[in-house]
């Protein structure tokens, strides 16, 4: 007979790992019978294992869906950073640049468009509350730059939090990218026909950063954030507006003139008191302003007359002409003109036209001396 080894239930879920079974055969010789041959079996040693080593290894190998996706997620986030650094330190560049130029008062190189980049640069919407619009880019890229740097990194400062960073991130970027189309428009109305390859440039990085931004935080976290970035744009363009409708000195009527110089006749003649009057406002240093395109100043000229109108320290804000973005002359632009014609007599500053008299009795002048 053959021998079997019975396996209880509990062993049965055991796994057993056994060599193939040695088969040893006899004969036996039975009185009166024939010869049977017996076959029989060997116990063998086998080998009870639960899960063995190789086996643990080969299960822990694939890596479940969660650690992979955020794995994934944390691949993106890094990338993310990376581009945003990277596009905003070549703002950084730019407006650096731009800073220097508008501070040292030199004429901007421009690659396309000739000579359009200084004509925007030197106009009034280069400045913003009296401060250079690049110097204010160069902060803004600045920022970006260190935040998109430092998030990257996983050391943001004050213990600000990873969210928290990508929404200060968001925030910024808002900020710019609503900037840049308040100046696209400005650009498309105020200076029509001028190319300018900066201006054009510092759109495209801000409205990049603005939408690597916004894949960074994800659509569910932007719709709980979207009405603060809309009052954050708002409030940029606000601003914008309200410094720009304070700057006076070139008027919204010539915003798309191009004036060459040219010089009007005074047509009438100098009376005593005049001459005597234009000689004390040149020694006490008295100064006015204008511009030569204003009806304004040509009547003050007219009341002093064609020979004391000579004698006066008379400053033309515009001597190369007059086009869309030209830079008032620096003595003008340094006086901070509120008009034309201005009078600054003994340090005081008289906007629009000023009466003989009234002029003398400012000044100090006194006819019968």
């Amino acid at each position: 007979m053959a021998s079997f080894l019975g396996l209880s239930a509990s062993q049965s879920q055991i796994l057993y790992r056994c060599s193939p079974p040695a088969f040893i055969s006899s004969s036996a010789h039975f009185r009166g019978q024939a010869p049977v041959r017996r076959l029989l079996v060997l116990p063998l040693k086998c080998l009870s294992s639960g899960p063995s080593p190789d086996n643990e290894s080969e299960a822990e190998t694939p890596s479940s869906p969660s650690s992979s996706s955020s794995s994934i997620s944390l691949a993106s986030s890094n990338s993310s950073n990376n581009w945003r650094a990277g596009l905003s330190a070549i703002g950084l560049v730019e407006t650096a640049y731009l800073t220097y130029l508008k501070l040292s008062d030199s004429d901007a190189f421009c690659p396309l468009g000739g000579g359009g980049c200084g004509d925007v640069l030197n106009s009034d919407y280069a400045v913003v509350f009296g401060v250079p619009l690049p110097l204010v880019g160069l902060v803004a890229y600045g920022i970006v730059t260190t935040l998109s740097l430092q998030l990257s990194a996983k050391s943001l400062p004050f213990g600000i939090s990873e969210t928290n960073g990508r929404l200060l991130l968001l925030g910024s970027t808002t900020s710019m990218a609503a900037a840049s189309a308040y100046f696209l428009y400005i650009l498309s109305t105020k200076f029509a026909g001028t190319s300018c390859s900066y201006c054009l440039m510092s759109a495209l990085l801000s409205f990049s950063l603005f939408f690597i931004s916004i894949k960074d935080v994800g659509l569910q976290e932007i719709q709980k954030v979207v009405g603060l970035q809309v009052c954050i744009a708002s409030l940029v363009i606000a601003t914008l507006s309200a410094s720009y409708s304070t700057s006076s000195s070139v008027p919204s009527s010539l915003a798309n003139v191009d004036l060459p110089y040219f010089t009007t006749e005074i047509t009438t003649k100098s009376s005593p008191f005049a001459l005597s009057l234009a000689r004390h406002l040149h020694s006490i240093g008295a100064k006015m302003y204008g511009a030569f395109w204003c009806s304004h100043c040509l009547e003050q000229k007219q009341m002093f007359g064609r020979e004391a109108s000579k004698l006066l320290d008379y400053v033309e804000c515009f001597p190369d002409g007059f086009k869309t973005g030209t830079k008032m002359f620096k003595a003008c632009a340094d006086a901070k003109l509120e008009g034309f014609p201005t009078w600054v007599i003994n340090g005081e500053v008289l906007s629009g036209e000023v009466e003989l008299k009234e002029l003398a009795k400012l000044s100090g002048f006194n006819f019968n001396e």
